[in-house]
């Protein structure tokens, strides 16, 4: 036989055996799905290149080869939709989501695991400091664990991340949405970049969203669009109550915002089966510990003496927005650093607090202002710069605040504003003077004691003057069919924490209609 004809035959069949297994490979360059140029998942994937947050050259270690299949190193798998349809069977099994196959969750896999690949190797390193934290809140509060996979789809694992209506961290809290549940926004701190609390208020809203649909995928969607997004696509739908029933008649965003969801799942599960390798992260939910900070200081100040980098200090605290964290009375300031370095921070605070460079300013304290807030209702000829103006803000914090996107409003439509300020030098001056005079009566009142007047038992106790039952700070709300916290908090302008404090609610909370509870009076 020849040459020639033996090596044909090797060929066949190789190919033969490999589309037998229900896999075939492709170059990497060869295929390259189409997909929307302004998807959002796609360009939370794409955020990850900024990050410098993995060990160099990871892509080049010799990784030992599979024996189950056997990959060459640049191998891109591609399997028969059979093949797909009994995975996510499987997953599906063990699932409280609905986690079915079709032509639009393909979309996604092909999206993640032949055109982004390099993104997701990213993603499996960022899941190994992130998803052991997801895992223990989300079960604190009797959740499913496949919540993790929706940082995914929001953020992807990008605890820096930021939308373009505005939306921050890892769970892309809007501002409203974000203060609802008990995130603060601050020029120096912003809470929706604190992976563990976003991640708090994330279960929170996810058990809201439970409570008023009674079903993961609509919370899913809810979750993105909002839940009146999706109530009105029920009323379209002319009251069909599941996500596919619906989807027609939602924002194409959300209309992949779940099928994505899904496609994460699976392949987050099926990494190897589709060649992808995890990056190697600098460092991993175990490596890491936090201390408590007793004195405002700069990441400068704290990159100088314990010798990290500035931008490995902002990765592992992302909520302080200037890179100085502010030490407020009555509240704690953590630090997270690598646990080799929380030693040397206890043992040299005293001298990283006083630490500061040549040629370099001394930090000036942090003022932490009292936040007002205030509804502006928009009038005809007002446009966003002007209203920005009267406030003293800016337009992109009118937007964020308010969920805008384009620079466009119409009349009649009411904006939220959030204005910080201090006390001017004439109010100081007369709190103080009322404080002092007061101080004065309350002296003169036990120097010279009132002499009662002698009177019969009726009479003292007809001039005796009512005593009047201290502000309590709350009022009573009667829960109605349908109501969650989430509704409630928004009616009475609280949050949902705040009422859950104020009734002693644990996470396994249950509404029942005709209950009372209190709720913060404004």
């Amino acid at each position: 036989m020849k040459k020639g004809t033996i090596v044909l035959i090797i060929i066949f069949f190789s190919s033969f055996v490999w589309k037998w297994s229900g896999a075939e490979a492709v170059s990497q360059s060869a295929y390259a799905p189409d997909m929307m140029q302004d998807d959002p998942i796609m360009a939370a994937l794409d955020s990850l290149y900024k990050l410098d947050l993995f060990e160099r050259g990871y892509a080049k270690i010799n990784y030992p080869i599979n024996p189950k299949y056997n990959f060459g190193v640049d191998s891109i798998p591609h399997y028969d939709e059979l093949v797909y349809e009994a995975r996510m069977a499987k997953l599906d099994a063990a699932s409280p989501f609905d986690l079915v196959y079709n032509v639009y969750v393909q979309k996604y896999i092909d999206m993640y695991t032949l055109k982004r690949r390099e993104q997701v190797s990213r993603m499996m390193a960022l899941s190994q400091f992130y998803f052991p934290m997801f895992e223990s809140v989300l079960d604190k509060y009797n959740l499913p664990l496949e919540l993790k996979y929706l940082a995914i789809c929001e953020s992807a694992l990008n605890p820096m991340a930021k939308s373009h209506s505005g939306a921050m961290g890892l769970w892309q809290f809007m501002y409203p949405t974000g203060k609802m549940f008990g995130l603060k926004v601050t020029s120096y701190v912003d809470e929706r970049c604190d992976p563990y609390k976003s991640t708090v208020s994330a279960c929170e809203y996810f058990q809201n969203l439970y409570g008023m649909f009674g079903d993961w995928q609509m919370v899913l969607a809810a979750y993105n669009g909002g839940p009146g997004t999706v109530n009105k696509a029920i009323r379209r739908s002319g009251g069909k109550k599941t996500y596919w029933e619906i989807r027609p008649y939602l924002p194409l965003e959300t209309q992949g915002y779940v099928p994505a969801f899904i496609a994460v799942n699976y392949v987050m599960n099926y990494t190897s089966e589709h060649n992808i390798r995890s990056a190697i992260p600098k460092k991993t939910f175990l490596q890491v510990d936090t201390v408590v900070v007793k004195k405002q200081v700069s990441f400068d100040q704290l990159s100088s003496t314990l010798d990290i980098s500035d931008d490995e200090l902002q990765y592992l605290n992302p909520s302080y927005r200037k890179r100085v964290i502010p030490v407020v009375p009555e509240e704690l300031s953590y630090l997270t650093l690598p646990a080799n370095k929380i030693g040397t921070f206890i043992s040299n605070e005293a001298t990283i607090y006083s630490f500061q460079k040549k040629d370099s300013l001394p930090i000036q304290d942090v003022f932490v202002p009292q936040e007002i807030t205030k509804i502006h209702v928009i009038k005809k000829g007002e446009h966003l710069s002007t209203i920005a103006k009267k406030y003293g803000c800016s337009v992109a914090e009118l937007k964020t605040w308010n969920g805008i996107a384009s620079n466009t409003v119409k009349p009649g439509r009411r904006l939220t504003i959030y204005i910080y300020g201090k006390k001017s030098a004439a109010e100081k001056k007369i709190t103080a003077e009322k404080k002092a005079a007061a101080e004065k009566k309350t002296v003169t009142e036990k120097k010279v004691p009132a002499v009662p007047e002698q009177k019969g038992a009726a009479a003292a106790a007809a001039d005796k003057p009512e005593k009047k039952k201290p502000a309590e700070g709350f009022k009573y709300y009667v829960i109605k069919k349908g109501d969650s916290l989430y509704k409630i908090a928004t009616m009475n302008k609280t949050t949902v924490p705040e009422i859950m404090k104020l009734n002693n609610l644990g996470a396994k909370y249950n509404l029942m209609p005709g209950e009372k509870i209190k709720v913060a009076s404004m």
